[in-house]
């Protein structure tokens, strides 16, 4: 029965991808293209499942990335004008052309000086991320809750853990909140491990070929320059074409340029191989694939355990009440695949049909974010611990049998994630 119930979920799962694909959900919305930086997308977010019977939540493990940001490193601004201006100098820019510089010089100066920093909008989505945490687990916060809020040490970092632990605090004035934000705890908040990078560039040609084969500028190039031979002679346009991409997909950062929509200057399969290249790229840097020998989610082990250790204490001590953590997309994203949420440790070597199976927009917009909320019994019952996942406050499909989804057994969960940590040492890849 609970084998049949765990492959009828899959079903669902896999059925749901298919019917809400990316072509679908850019030609609804095509800032869900921009991945990594969408803005977190909490404008209709589902209604949970409510608490098993007999059952109260009583503790949070969380790791969440920074909210909304200005681009990492002048150049993505400014080499998207220097090509247009190219063009200007020479006569040579369509009407539209002369609009869109414009329109990047205005949104260069508005940058200056904001390399990567946290932005306007990225401090509301935490404000409303930990209003909703309050809001959906009321239990959690009565009786002085006490929070632990830690940090890479990354200041856009730092300040999305503030503008959550302010609401927090606002809601519950006798919550007892301990903040941090330290070196010695990097080594499983932002870990480097050194056997990674050479597993990720083995495999970066992959990604350069695949980009090679389908992204193509020739439409951007018509609607910028008035003279595709001199475009063709004089502009980069593939690399104009993915930079171009980048900051037209991070104006939704912004309340000052949100409403600037410049994809008008893609056709529905230039934004749709913009974004494939980008989720093989992410794919091959983050993913559980045996082109880097399967081994990359494991760089999050220590984050995964440490998930384990915090639960283990407060389910034998009911003290801390919620451990939050924040950082990167490129800790989440690895962490979500290690975890096989939503079947994320798919495992491939064929990237054309990539885009069919593990689609990274639906993992990492701004401000994304793992949830694990435990339950136990009410009073003195007996039973089980349970444990619920939700990404992006949507709820979550585990690689783990249960007969009551969205809830499964911790036990069966920590046993789980503890015997795939055990075999961390490139594991046998099952290849689709």
């Amino acid at each position: 029965m609970r084998f049949r119930l765990f492959a009828a979920a899959l079903l669902l799962a896999a059925l749901w991808c298919q019917a809400a694909g990316p072509k679908d959900d850019f030609g609804r919305d095509p800032r869900r293209s921009a991945g990594n930086y969408q803005a977190y997308p909490d404008s209709q977010l589902p209604s949970l499942t409510p608490s098993p019977e007999g059952y109260a939540p009583f503790f949070i493990n969380h790791y969440g990335r920074h909210g909304s940001r200005w681009l990492i490193g002048n150049y993505l601004y400014d080499f998207p004008v220097k090509q247009l201006e190219l063009g200007q100098q020479a006569g040579k820019l369509t009407r539209r052309g002369e609009q869109v510089l414009d329109i990047l010089r205005r949104l260069r100066q508005s940058a200056q000086g904001r390399d990567g920093e946290l932005s306007d909008i990225g401090a509301e989505q935490h404000q409303r991320i930990a209003r909703r945490m309050v809001q959906n687990f009321p239990e959690l916060w009565q009786q002085a809750p006490i929070v632990r809020a830690r940090s890479t040490v990354v200041i856009r970092c730092i300040l999305s853990m503030q503008n959550e632990v302010d609401v927090i605090k606002s809601l519950c004035p006798d919550a007892q909140i301990y903040t941090d934000a330290s070196q010695a705890e990097m080594f499983y908040m932002n870990y480097d491990d050194p056997t990674i990078s050479p597993l990720r560039k083995s495999a970066y040609h992959h990604f350069d070929e695949f980009k090679a084969r389908h992204v193509k500028p020739r439409n951007l190039l018509k609607k910028l320059f008035t003279d595709a031979k001199w475009a063709e002679q004089n502009i980069a346009g593939t690399d104009l074409m993915t930079a171009l991409f980048d900051v037209v997909g991070n104006m939704q950062s912004h309340h000052q340029w949100e409403d600037t929509d410049l994809y008008d200057l893609f056709t529905a399969d230039d934004i749709y191989w913009l974004w494939a290249y980008n989720n093989v790229r992410w794919y091959i840097f983050s993913g559980m694939t045996p082109l880097t020998q399967s081994h990359v989610p494991y760089i999050e082990a220590n984050l995964l355990r440490s998930f384990i250790e915090d639960a283990d204490r407060a389910i034998a001590h009911a003290g801390c009440s919620a451990s939050l953590r924040f950082g990167h997309e490129s800790v989440v994203l690895p962490l979500v695949c290690l975890m096989g949420i939503d079947g994320a440790d798919y495992q491939t070597t064929n990237l054309e049909t990539l885009d069919r199976h593990w689609q990274s927009y639906k993992i990492f917009p701004m401000a994304c974010n793992v949830q694990m909320v435990y339950y136990r019994p009410s009073g003195d019952r007996p039973g089980d611990v349970l444990v619920k996942v939700l990404l992006n406050e949507h709820e979550a499909t585990l690689p783990i049998a249960t007969n009551q989804w969205p809830y499964y057994r911790w036990k069966d969960v920590r046993d789980f994630y503890m015997d795939r940590l055990d075999r961390a040492s490139y594991p046998q890849p099952n290849i689709q």
